[in-house]
């Protein structure tokens, strides 16, 4: 299991969290993490989210004659 200090709200300070037996095969390289002081659990955001290369389309307005 990975362990790393970060801040948890729950605990308000920083603690340690693991993360779990992981279901998704991500090993230790899970995103999800368990604060080992209260139990809460967060996901670590692990790519960046890149934008869309379709241009955006224009809504279109066609007017009753």
């Amino acid at each position: 299991m990975s362990a790393r200090e970060l801040p948890c709200d729950t605990c308000e300070g920083v603690v340690l969290f693991e993360a779990p037996p992981c279901g998704d095969g991500h090993g230790v390289d899970c995103p999800e993490l368990i604060c080992t002081g209260c139990g809460t659990a967060i996901l670590i955001a692990t790519h960046a989210l890149r934008p869309s290369r379709r241009p955006a389309r224009r809504a279109t307005h066609r007017h009753a004659a």
